[in-house]
């Protein structure tokens, strides 16, 4: 599975994360993972990733 920047993933966990950095292709990111959406502004925790977390590529 091919992660570009910016590209919007599914993790294992059932979450969905927005890649911000490529540390190694293949391996590890760094990704803002949605925490809660119930409020007005999304909340996001920016944390590293990595690639066996993803599940699959949302977009």
């Amino acid at each position: 599975m091919k992660i570009k920047m910016y590209d919007t993933v599914k993790l294992k966990n059932g979450k969905e994360a927005k890649i911000v950095e490529i540390y190694e292709p293949g391996k590890a990111y760094e990704a803002d993972i949605l925490m809660d959406n119930t409020g007005e502004y999304p909340e996001y925790e920016t944390d590293t990733i990595k690639h066996e977390d993803i599940e699959k590529v949302i977009k």
